[in-house]
């Protein structure tokens, strides 16, 4: 399996509220994850701010990914994607982002999001 096709597995499994299960799957020990709010390093700190995420939302309407790519000689993929979601209070939003991930042994190490944080 690509780690193009890995990325498309976990997105497809987000897109179904399986983000956690995705995330047990796909994510290194060692992860670091990077966005305009801050760094998250090690998969517990991560897992803590995934599970943060998720008790945040209310309802999940929908994931379109429009587009990914692979620089499989570096080991990356990048994937841009929109998630329509309603958020605990009742603030429906869509979201967009562009995601970096570099894969080391079918995981997922570092992950960079861009995205307007308003």
């Amino acid at each position: 399996m690509t780690n193009l096709e890995r990325a498309t597995d976990l997105y497809n499994q987000v897109g179904q509220g399986q983000l956690m299960q995705a995330f047990e799957t796909y994510y290194a020990e060692n992860v670091v994850m990077e966005e305009p709010k801050g760094t998250r390093e090690g998969k517990n700190a991560c897992r803590v701010s995934e599970e943060e995420f998720l008790g945040s939302v209310e309802a999940f309407h929908g994931l379109e990914i429009k587009a990914m790519a692979e620089d499989s000689a570096k080991g990356k993929v990048l994937i841009e994607v929109t998630m329509d979601l309603t958020f605990k209070g009742g603030s429906r939003m869509s979201m967009e982002q562009v995601a970096i991930q570099k894969w080391e042994n079918g995981q997922i190490v570092h992950e960079r999001f861009y995205y307007n944080a308003g």
